[in-house]
């Protein structure tokens, strides 16, 4: 198997269908089955997710699937950034339909009219819900698993607010929880880039969203957040009365981290020409024990084993291998799969008490006695998770790059491409057509500026128009 970044399409195709992630042969195009091996461990990342909502005031709703024409259409730069990409239900059983439905594309025009029944008083705010559910767009680019589909599994969080600033506050809330799980629990670095207007959420005022780098250079965008101030309160009526006795519309935010995107950044990033990494704790078998049998040694071996697992499942996720397979295949196939640690046991292990205990990421391998390896896996799974944050973060910030030109922007993205720092006229809508520019020359997609903000250049030329440039904006090839 190729390594990630020599070959990562193929590397990527591979591991899919031999980790049995998914299975593509759904006679559907965009349409996939994710298989226990992918679901168990996005279930993990879910729960880590919605903990995560809850511990911060949200609560978790199930709002319908399918959604009313006229719903769709009720705020207008919704319908016109959504209505291309939409599933339209026109029929039902043997009757033709009066009226049209949609597969929800994302919930706003679902939820939204059920907010200005629910919402009264400024004692109902703020509002905060969320949900964890599929939605289906009809990609009409090239599909690839997890990646880009036309079904995707994600949380969504609608909130609501009296004022301005709890919404903007909302906004840093879900930029720092994506670093707090993203980051810090997956080891997927990214960069979370304010979107030019031309490129924000369909009827929102601003749009914030996480970018990563996949081994190939390409960027995939991960959760996103969107300041809608009182665009879709105005839309469907979600008012409050305010304490001066007045009828105020309400402030909105909406926050989506995709699971099935970040799962494909998640085995991406980390994977290796054996197969999966995955951190320790979001492996479907955090521990594999392989028992290194001799003709004639079986009674002595598996029932060993066996205590063995016994003792570190009530800790870990354990798995004892008493196939009839050779150790060598058994090796091969708990690395590709991505477990963490591999505990090997033989005769000599048992007599001399000590457990040889090797770790998925590097390899290393380390003697360890019988009764420490409870307390040794726990703190080798800390390790394991940090040394793939650190490798992860490493090969992100070699990626970074710069370019004053269009010229020196395409040779950036030619050699490797990453995310490439450019001078930019604005990041307003009449800069659309040096955005324009730089997509037709350099197949460049413009990211955004850093949420966060940073110097602006000096005696800079935009790279599309050459004018002054007043802003740092972003380049990079997506998926």
């Amino acid at each position: 198997m190729d390594t990630p970044k020599e070959n990562f399409s193929e590397w990527y195709n591979s591991i899919i269908k031999d980790a049995r992630l998914c299975d593509l042969r759904y006679n559907l195009k965009g349409f996939v089955v994710i298989e226990p091996n992918a679901a168990d461990v996005m279930g993990r990342m879910y729960r880590i997710y919605e903990d995560a909502l809850e511990l911060r005031g949200h609560r978790k709703a199930y709002f319908p699937s399918l959604i009313h024409e006229k719903n769709l259409e009720t705020e207008k730069e919704h319908v016109e950034g959504f209505a291309p990409e939409v599933f339209w239900v026109t029929e039902a059983g043997k009757n033709k339909l009066e009226e049209r439905m949609l597969m929800r594309p994302t919930s706003e025009t679902a939820i939204y009219p059920m907010y200005a029944l629910w919402i009264n008083g400024k004692s109902d705010l703020p509002l905060k819900i969320y949900q964890s559910c599929q939605v289906w767009r009809y990609e009409t680019k090239a599909t690839k698993p997890f990646i880009r589909t036309r079904e995707f599994h994600w949380i969504e969080a609608h909130d609501v607010f009296a004022t301005e600033a709890e919404a903007l506050a909302q906004i840093d809330e879900d930029m720092q929880m994506a670093e707090d799980i993203i980051h810090d629990s997956f080891g997927i670095p990214f960069i979370f880039f304010k979107r030019p207007q031309w490129d924000k959420f369909a009827g929102a005022v601003d749009t914030f969203a996480a970018d990563t780098l996949l081994p190939d250079g390409k960027t995939l965008q991960l959760p996103s957040t969107h300041n809608l101030g009182t665009n879709f309160a105005k839309s469907f009526g979600i008012k409050y009365m305010d304490d001066d006795g007045q009828e105020k519309y309400a402030h909105q935010t909406t926050y989506g981290p995709c699971i099935s995107r970040i799962f494909a950044a998640l085995i991406a990033i980390h994977g290796d020409s054996k197969g999966l990494i995955l951190p320790f704790h979001l492996a479907n078998v955090q521990v594999a024990i392989i028992p290194i049998i001799r003709k004639g040694n079986e009674e002595k071996i598996l029932p060993f084993a066996r205590e063995l697992e016994a003792t570190l499942s009530k800790s870990f996720r354990t798995k004892l291998d008493d196939s009839d397979n050779t150790p060598g295949f058994k090796y091969n196939y708990w690395e590709l799969n991505g477990c963490p640690v591999r505990i090997e046991v033989g005769e000599r292990d048992i007599d001399s008490g000590r457990a040889m205990v090797a770790r998925r990421d590097t390899g290393e391998k380390s003697q360890v006695p019988f009764e420490e390896l409870p307390a040794y896996i726990e703190e080798l799974g800390k390790q394991i998770n940090d040394s793939l944050i650190r490798k992860a973060d490493s090969d992100f910030a070699a990626l970074q790059k710069s370019a004053d030109t269009l010229e020196e922007l395409k040779s950036a993205l030619d050699s490797g491409g990453g995310f490439v720092k450019v001078p930019f006229c604005s990041d307003k809508m009449e800069a659309e057509a040096c955005a324009e520019k730089a997509k037709d020359y350099c197949s460049a997609n413009i990211r955004g500026s850093k949420h966060e903000g940073e110097e602006k250049p000096e005696g800079k030329k935009c790279i599309g128009c050459g004018k002054e440039a007043t802003i740092y904006l972003y380049a990079a090839r997506q998926y």
